[in-house]
């Protein structure tokens, strides 16, 4: 009997944790609908706005063009856009698809293939990719928990806390993670890019994690003269940088297992004392009931 309500417990339990997780996604997705609508409706529509004025002078300039063929050349120019074709400068701009671009397309994939073949060659080159991929990274991810867990020992034996050897690695390793990955590479893209700092950072987390806008992307200006290599450096450290944060997630997600583990252990512990304390109370109560 006991045990069948312990286990009833346990269920509520994981049932109203699954329900509290689905209300705090839905209510974390409105929370940042609500901001992105506060902080980014004006500014499009200030953007949209100034594009038609100009539009209008534009057609006021140069009296020879009408609406529809402006019109026209406009969604050419969209049109090249979405095909990866920059239309500011000529056609002496570098090309999307030398093989260090190519390079850097097959670990990020920022652009896309507009030819029949390229497209067909794309999925099945996915297909056989991301499983390879994540077999990769999860080697990757070992070969850094290896790591990981050489530098605790090796703390070990110059500490006696244990728990607290763990936290001091785990500590480093973030911190020397988030120079190598988030706090060094804005630096390098903002002195090749010309961007300012928050923008490389911002251009840095948003690809590491895997959200990927493509509104900045590395050595896709025209005007400035890349390396060879340098898109495929990017690549390599995108590839890196996505095993550090995976195995990152992983240890969040062990120390999380761990602190619901030991309050699952905690109220066994508090089951385990109330237990003799009724038995106590049941039998005092039968031996009243047998006084009378």
């Amino acid at each position: 009997m006991l045990a069948s309500m312990a286990q009833l417990q346990v269920t509520s339990v994981k049932v109203s944790w699954t329900g509290l997780l689905v209300l705090g996604h839905f209510l974390y997705l409105l929370l940042g609908a609500t901001i992105f609508q506060m902080l980014e409706r004006e500014a499009e529509s200030n953007n949209r706005n100034h594009f038609q004025l100009e539009k209008l002078h534009f057609l006021m300039n140069y009296t020879c063009l009408d609406g529809p063929a402006l019109e026209k050349f406009v969604q050419v120019i969209l049109d090249a856009w979405e095909k990866g074709v920059n239309p500011s400068g000529n056609s002496t701009n570098p090309s999307n698809w030398d093989f260090s671009s190519s390079f850097f397309f097959a670990g990020y994939g920022n652009l896309s293939p507009s030819t029949v073949s390229g497209q067909v060659f794309c999925v099945f080159y996915a297909l056989c990719g991301i499983p390879l991929n994540l077999a990769f990274l999860n080697q990757l991810g070992k070969c850094l928990t290896l790591h990981l867990g050489r530098m605790e020992r090796g703390m070990i034996y110059v500490g006696q806390h244990k728990q607290s050897v763990g936290v001091l690695a785990v500590a480093c390793f973030l911190v020397m993670g988030s120079l190598l990955f988030l706090v060094i590479p804005p630096l390098i893209f903002s002195y090749v890019e010309g961007w300012s700092y928050g923008e490389g950072f911002y251009y840095a987390f948003i690809t590491l994690s895997t959200i990927g806008f493509g509104d900045y992307v590395v050595g896709t200006d025209p005007d400035k003269h890349y390396i060879s290599v340098y898109r495929s450096l990017a690549g390599a450290w995108i590839i890196f940088g996505l095993a550090w944060l995976a195995l990152l997630c992983n240890i969040g997600a062990r120390v999380m297992e761990q602190v619901f583990q030991l309050r699952h252990h905690a109220h066994e512990i508090r089951e385990q004392e109330e237990q003799p304390e009724k038995q106590e109370e049941g039998a005092g109560q039968r031996a009243i009931h047998q006084g009378v």
